[in-house]
């Protein structure tokens, strides 16, 4: 064969080729992106209790969702995170270490109180005095990436009972982020964003939540006898819990029940339908925060008629959401749905004395006194101990500073004394933790504490224990004696995509890597601080 000839057959080849592997290319080629992201947080939600009322849900909650979607068991926040912290874990892939945020609330060592893990007094609060911001989050989120990917055409929203959970979902490049002021009832917001979509000033005018509150009544939606596992006791006598004008916290007993979940979803559902989300040509997010967490307001102390009636009623509240989505919305064969659940609270009401369960209370203003009357003989006269916010002691870093001594040996020497206290069951140095000392009680690993914030020693009480006395000014949402508790720091999560096959996963995956499969989904970039591999799912 002639080279002229060879050189023909090896570019006719070539072409080929390119031919053959362009044309399965195109095969494997995935659907049209979603056009609506839809974004779920569930404060408490427990696999055990799915798994416990999935007879009773209804075919498009729940239901939907485990049986059309990517079933998650167990996602693994390495250690308990509060709301806030766990939705900026999710939302970010990147531990509070990496983020910043650990937590809704730190402690100020100028001011020696506790303040919003997100004060920002260079803003304004709109519809609240609150001056808060996402700038605390010092990475991007995945809604922060939708909108750099759209060049600022899809639109980011959050809606969350509490301002910190709607802060950390909505990010810093959303559009509007909007809470419930547990002072006035109001929707409120921070000049941070430039938008007040119209169904929020027609709900703060036309609407509000104050004038509609009154005639508001938490019952159970089944008869007593109706709830699965309960004793012969509890099915004589349902529950019903008010909100009534005269009492000043009737906003804040309001955010923490589920009936609040109706004011989000009915909030989202006008955001769909009025702002048109989903329908452009670019794909826009919605982000909503809802809870399933043990109310804490009831006169009994056994609530698992109210705990397993808020999972009911927010099953509705999802298929009411999908339903709309459906109608109003570009439709659930659109959507990018993924809800996850954030570990259940390390706190809940303490057993009653009958029982005789061992408890004691743990005064961190009697710990300081002490703690300081123990360093004075060490160290010198001074005020060594600054303060006590969330199990954590704060030590006086200018006085240690000033007398030339080691921060190190002194972390030291406050968590041996505190070890010997009444009711802690283990004390660490912030140094134990980051380099990797601290033990099962306290469990918290090196990424889930932001240094900059960070306490200078960490307790862990026994459980059943109270912490009483703790000098925290910012008001508390329990109102009754709350004991500690230890708990798995895993919750269950779901994806549900039109392309994406239904599976169930029963090993445990880190939390973080929901922002990175998000985002592989969408086909635009994680957010920046997103270190893990997304999850490779299975399409129809």
């Amino acid at each position: 064969m002639s080279v002229k000839k060879k050189l023909l057959t090896s570019r006719l080849g070539s072409v080929l080729v390119a031919s053959m592997v362009t044309m399965g290319i195109s095969a494997q080629l995935p659907a049209k992106r979603p056009t609506l992201v839809v974004g779920i947080v569930v404060d408490g939600l427990s696999l055990d209790q799915l798994n416990l009322l999935k007879g009773y849900f209804g075919a498009d909650g729940f239901n939907r969702l485990i049986n059309k979607g990517v079933t998650i068991t167990d996602l693994d926040f390495g250690s308990a995170l509060d709301p806030a912290a766990a939705s900026a874990l999710l939302y970010t892939g990147a531990s509070p270490s990496i983020n910043g945020v650990d937590a809704s609330t730190v402690y100020d060592r100028t001011s020696r109180r506790a303040i919003s893990s997100f004060l920002d007094q260079s803003t304004l609060g709109n519809f609240t005095d609150q001056t808060l911001s996402p700038k605390a989050m010092r990475v991007s989120t995945i809604g922060d990436e939708i909108r750099i990917s759209t060049g600022g055409l899809g639109h980011v929203y959050a809606i969350a009972p509490s301002a910190e959970q709607a802060l950390a979902l909505g990010g810093h490049a959303a559009n509007s982020t909007f809470w419930i002021n547990d002072v006035t009832g109001k929707w409120s917001t921070s000049t941070f964003y430039k938008d007040v979509p119209t169904p929020v000033i027609n709900r703060n005018h036309r609407d509000p939540l104050e004038f509609k509150l009154d005639t508001i009544a938490w019952t159970s939606l089944r008869d007593a006898a109706d709830y699965p596992d309960m004793p012969s006791y509890k099915k004589l006598f349902s529950f019903r819990h008010v909100f009534l004008r005269n009492d000043p916290d009737r906003y804040r007993k309001f955010v923490a029940s589920p009936m609040v979940n109706r004011e989000v979803t009915s909030l989202a559902g006008e955001y769909i339908k009025s702002m048109n989300l989903g329908k452009g040509e670019n794909f826009d997010m919605l982000s909503l925060a809802y809870t399933l967490s043990p109310y804490l307001y009831g006169k009994e102390n056994d609530s698992r008629m109210e705990l397993m009636d808020s999972y009911l009623r927010l099953d509705n509240e999802l298929a009411a959401l999908f339903k709309a989505i459906d109608t109003a919305g570009p439709g659930m064969n659109n959507t990018l749905l993924f809800l996850a659940g954030t570990p259940a609270s390390t706190t809940t009401r303490r057993e009653e004395e009958k029982w005789a369960i061992q408890s004691g209370e743990f005064s961190p203003r009697r710990a300081i006194a002490l703690l300081n009357m123990y360093l004075i003989p060490l160290l010198g006269n001074g005020e060594w101990i600054t303060g006590y916010h969330d199990n954590k002691f704060y030590l006086n870093h200018e006085l240690i500073k000033e007398r030339d001594l080691s921060l190190k040996d002194v972390r030291k020497s406050a968590a041996d004394f505190l070890n010997r206290m009444a009711g802690v069951a283990e004390a660490f140095s912030i140094d134990d933790i980051i380099d990797g000392r601290a033990t099962e009680t306290i469990a918290i690993p090196r990424r889930n504490v932001n240094i900059e914030t960070a306490g200078d020693v960490y307790v862990s009480l026994i459980p059943g224990w109270e912490v009483v006395d703790d000098g925290t000014p910012m008001p508390k949402t329990p109102t009754y004696p709350m004991a500690q508790r230890f708990v798995a720091p895993i919750a269950p999560g779901f994806i549900l995509a039109p392309d994406v096959a239904p599976t169930t996963i029963t090993t445990p995956v880190d939390a973080r890597v929901i922002a990175p499969t998000i985002t592989s989904i969408l086909r635009i970039r994680s957010p920046n601080a997103s270190l893990l591999p997304p999850l490779r799912l299975n399409a129809r």
